[in-house]
C-alpha cells in the first residue's frame, strides 16, 4: 500500500462531488463505463478495471468528452501504480492532467497534479519532483481560493519527508496540516495526521511526545473501525513500545496489528507480499563478505610477517654463540607468532565456513525469488496468451504481443540470473536426452519472429543434411547457448541479416562433431572489446545506440560450452558484423531407427477431447490469478475444471469426486502439494497427479517423483507444452488425435 493512498481518497471524494453534477448532462454509456471501472479498481480487480478504463478512454475520445477521458486515465494510472508499473502509471497520470486542463475544471487539475506527486515522491531519485507537484497543488489551490484542497498536498509533503528521514523539513508541514485540519469531524484524516506526528517524534528521539499521538490515533481508528489505518498505527506503536522496553505492551500492540492485518482482504495482502519479497535486503550478505575479504588480507599480512621473523631466526642462529640473549628473545617472539598465526587460521576457517553459509543463503535466496517472480509472470504470460486468442481483441493484438514479449524478456532475464548463480554453485549438469537438432533450430528461429519483425531483419537457417538424426545431448542447455547468441545478433542488427548454420565436421559410428555458426552483418565488435564481452555484466556502449541487458548472455554461453567440452570463437570487424562459432561432439543413439524418428517428427501435437466423456480436472493452487489462467487454458480444450486453494480441500475432493487428473501446486500454505499427494496416494494410486511449480525443476524433481506425482509443469509455461503434458497423463480413452 503506497503511503499516499489514504490522502488520495480525499481527492476521490472531491472529484466525486463534481462528478455528481456532471452526470446529469453526460452520456449514460460513458457514465456506466466509469462506474464499472471505478468499482473494479476499488475491489482490486485490476484486469477488469484496466479493460473498462481503456474502453472508457476510447469511447470518450469518440464523444470528445475530456471529463470522462480524465477519469479513464486516472483509473488506469491508479491500477498500474498498484501493480508497480510506474512507467505506465506516470504516462496515464500525465494524460489525465492534459484532459483535466482541457476541461478547465480546477478540481480535476488539482487531483491530477496530486497523483503525479504521488508517483514521483515514491522514488527516492525523483522525490523532489513529487514535492514540486504537491507545492504546485498548494499554490494553485491558494490562488483559486480552494483552501479545502490544500490539506492533502501539505500532508503528502510531510509524509514524503518522514519516509526519507528528513524530520526538520517535515515538521513545518505537519504544523500547517494541523492548522488546516482545524476542528473537522474526520477521524480517518485525524488518525493519519496523529500517526505521522508520532513518527516525527520517534524520528527525533522524543518517544515521550510520540506516545500520546499514537494513542490518539488508536482511539480514532477503534471508534470508526478503520481496519487498514489501524494496522499501520498499531505497527508503529508496537515499535515505539519495544524501543522503550515495554515488551508486554509492545506484544499486545503487535497482536492488535496482526489482528487488523489479517482482516485486510486477500488480494491486497497478496499484492503487499509480492511487493515486499522483491525488496529483500542483501546488504548484510555484502557486509559479511567484505569482512571475509579483510580477514583474508590480514592473513596474508601475518604470513608475510612470519617470513620476516623466520629470516631473523636464521640470522640469529648463525650468531647463536655470540648473542645468546638475542636467541632467547627470538624464540619467544617465534612462539608468540605461531600462536597468533594459529588463532588467525582458526578465524580464517570460521570466515570460510561463514562465506560458504552465505553462499548457500544466496543460492536459497535466488531459488525463493525465482518462485516469487515466476508466479506473477505465470499470470501475465498466461492471460496474455489467452487474450491473444480472443478475436474480439484483434485491435489490441499488437499491444498484447508487445506485452507478452516484455513478459518473456523478463522471464529470460530471471533465467539468466538464476543460470549464472547455479553455474557459480556448480549445480548445472548436462543431461543425455534424444536431440532433434533440426526441430530445435526451427523452434529458436520461430521464437525470434517478433524481434525479427521489430528490427526488420532476415534470418537464414542452414542445416547440413548430413547431420545424423539420432543424436544424444542436452537440448535445454544447447538451446540456451543458441538463444543467447541469436538474441545477441538480433539485438545489435537492424535492417540486416542473421545466419544460423549447423555444419557436419566429423563423424564415425558412435560420435558426430557439429560446427555451429551464428553470423550477422550488424555493428560488429571493436578488437579491443572482444575479450571483455565474455566477462559478467560487461556490455558494449555506442554513441548511436542504447541497448539494454544484464551482460550475462555471453558469459553464460562461455560457461555452458565448457560443460560441452567446447569453446566459443569470435571473428568480428566493427561496422561489418560478427560471427560466433563453436563445435560440439555428440554421441549417437545406435538403438533408434530413422523411420521411427521421422514418424515422431511428423506427429502434430493437436488433440481433441473424445465427445460424450467426462473430462474433470482438479486445479489446486493458492494463487487466484493462477487459478483463473489455468482454468481458462483448460476450458479452451473442452475440459471441465474444479478449483480449490489448499491441500486439505483437495484431498477431500479427490475422495468424493472421480477426477480424471489433478494439477497440484507444490508450494502452498498449510499442507503442501507434496504432502497432499502422499496422502492421496494412500487411498488412490491410479489418478494422474501433475505438479505445478515455479521452482527450478532440478531442485525439486526427486521430491516430486518420490511424493507420487506423475509429471511436472514449470510455471510460467508455453501453452503447447502445457497441453502436451496434460494429454500425456490423462487416461487414453478420454482423448483422440
Amino acid at each position: 500500500m503506497k503511503k499516499n493512498y489514504f490522502l488520495f481518497l480525499f481527492f476521490l471524494l472531491t472529484t466525486a462531488l463534481f462528478h455528481a453534477q456532471q452526470v446529469n448532462n453526460a452520456d449514460t454509456y460513458l457514465d456506466s463505463l466509469y462506474t464499472s471501472s471505478s468499482s473494479h479498481h476499488k475491489n482490486y480487480k485490476y484486469k477488469e478495471a484496466i479493460e473498462s478504463a481503456l474502453l472508457l478512454i476510447e469511447e470518450s475520445g469518440k464523444a470528445k468528452n475530456d471529463y470522462y477521458r480524465y477519469q479513464g486515465h486516472k483509473i488506469l494510472g491508479g491500477s498500474y501504480n498498484d501493480l508497480n508499473d510506474t512507467l505506465r502509471a506516470k504516462r496515464n497520470y500525465e494524460d489525465a492532467l492534459a484532459s483535466a486542463q482541457r476541461t478547465e475544471i480546477d478540481t480535476l487539475i488539482l487531483g491530477a497534479y496530486n497523483n503525479l506527486g504521488n508517483i514521483y515522491s515514491e522514488d527516492t531519485n525523483t522525490t523532489q519532483i513529487g514535492i514540486d507537484y504537491y507545492n504546485l497543488v498548494i499554490n494553485l489551490a491558494t490562488r483559486l481560493g480552494k483552501t479545502e484542497n490544500i490539506f492533502t498536498p501539505v500532508v503528502n509533503i510531510a509524509w514524503t519527508y518522514l519516509d526519507n528521514r528528513q524530520y526538520k523539513k517535515a515538521w513545518p508541514y505537519l504544523e500547517r496540516a494541523w492548522e488546516l485540519f482545524g476542528d473537522r469531524n474526520d477521524n480517518l484524516s485525524r488518525s493519519q495526521l496523529a500517526t505521522l506526528t508520532g513518527r516525527y517524534y520517534v524520528g527525533i528521539n522524543e518517544p515521550a511526545k510520540a506516545k500520546p499521538y499514537f494513542e490518539e490515533a488508536i482511539q480514532l481508528v477503534e471508534e470508526d473501525s478503520l481496519i487498514l489505518q489501524a494496522s499501520v498505527v498499531y505497527d508503529e506503536y508496537s515499535k515505539l513500545l519495544y524501543s522503550e522496553g515495554n515488551f508486554e505492551e509492545a506484544f499486545l500492540a503487535l497482536e492488535k496489528f496482526q489482528d487488523y492485518n489479517s482482516q485486510i482482504f486477500e488480494q491486497e495482502r497478496i499484492r503487499q507480499i509480492e511487493a515486499t519479497n522483491i525488496k529483500f535486503d542483501v546488504s548484510e550478505y555484502q557486509k559479511n563478505l567484505e569482512i571475509a575479504r579483510n580477514e583474508q588480507l590480514f592473513k596474508d599480512e601475518v604470513i608475510e610477517k612470519s617470513r620476516e621473523k623466520m629470516l631473523i631466526m636464521v640470522i640469529s642462529s648463525i650468531v647463536l654463540f655470540i648473542i645468546l640473549l638475542a636467541l632467547v628473545r627470538i624464540m619467544i617472539s617465534r612462539r608468540k607468532l605461531i600462536k597468533e598465526l594459529s588463532n588467525k587460521n582458526e578465524q580464517l576457517i570460521q570466515a570460510k565456513e561463514e562465506a560458504e553459509r552465505l553462499s548457500l543463503l544466496k543460492t536459497k535466496f535466488f531459488s525463493t525469488i525465482s518462485h516469487e517472480l515466476r508466479t506473477p509472470l505465470y499470470g501475465v504470460i498466461g492471460l496474455t496468451s489467452i487474450l491473444l486468442e480472443d478475436k474480439s481483441l484483434k485491435n489490441h493484438e499488437t499491444d498484447l504481443k508487445s506485452l507478452k514479449f516484455s513478459a518473456d524478456y523478463l522471464l529470460a532475464l530471471i533465467n539468466d540470473v538464476l543460470q549464472m548463480n547455479k553455474m557459480e554453485s556448480n549445480l548445472v549438469k548436462l543431461e543425455n536426452l534424444p536431440l532433434n537438432l533440426k526441430e530445435l533450430l526451427k523452434s529458436i528461429v520461430k521464437s525470434f519472429e517478433f524481434t525479427r519483425l521489430q528490427n526488420k531483419n532476415n534470418i537464414h537457417l542452414n542445416i547440413d543434411p548430413a547431420i545424423p538424426f539420432n543424436l544424444i545431448g542436452d537440448p535445454v542447455r544447447l538451446s540456451q547457448v543458441l538463444m543467447n547468441l541469436v538474441g545477441n545478433a538480433m539485438k545489435f542488427t537492424e535492417r540486416g541479416n542473421i545466419w544460423i548454420n549447423a555444419e557436419m565436421r566429423n563423424a564415425d559410428k558412435e560420435y558426430a562433431s557439429i560446427l555451429f555458426k551464428i553470423k550477422d552483418d550488424g555493428l560488429g565488435i571493436p578488437q579491443n572489446k572482444q575479450q571483455i564481452i565474455f566477462e559478467e555484466f560487461s556490455q558494449l556502449k555506442s554513441a548511436n545506440y542504447n541497448y539494454q541487458g544484464t551482460g550475462l548472455g555471453l558469459p553464460i554461453v562461455k560457461k555452458l560450452l565448457l560443460l560441452f567440452g567446447s569453446e566459443i570463437q569470435l571473428e568480428s570487424e566493427e561496422g561489418v558484423g560478427s560471427e560466433f562459432s563453436f563445435e560440439i561432439e555428440f554421441k549417437k543413439d545406435l538403438n533408434v531407427q530413422e523411420e521411427l524418428v521421422q514418424d515422431i517428427m511428423n506427429i502434430e501435437t493437436s488433440f481433441t477431447i473424445a465427445e460424450g466423456l467426462e473430462k474433470n480436472i482438479l486445479i489446486v493452487d493458492d494463487n487466484r490469478i493462477n487459478q483463473v489462467v489455468t482454468k481458462r487454458i483448460l476450458e479452451q480444450k473442452g475440459f471441465k475444471c474444479d478449483i480449490c486453494d489448499n491441500g486439505t480441500i483437495a484431498i477431500e475432493k479427490v475422495k468424493s469426486i472421480p477426477f480424471d487428473l489433478v494439477l497440484m501446486d507444490v508450494n502452498m500454505p498449510g499442507i503442501s502439494g507434496l504432502e497432499a499427494t502422499r496422502l492421496i496416494r494412500e487411498f488412490n494410486s491410479s489418478i494422474p497427479i501433475v505438479a505445478l511449480t515455479a521452482v527450478e525443476i532440478e531442485e525439486i524433481r526427486d521430491e516430486i517423483i518420490q511424493a507420487g506425482m506423475n509429471d511436472i509443469i514449470v510455471k510460467p509455461y508455453d501453452t503447447s507444452v502445457f497441453y502436451q503434458v496434460i494429454y500425456r497423463n490423462i487416461p487414453a480413452d478420454l482423448v483422440s488425435t
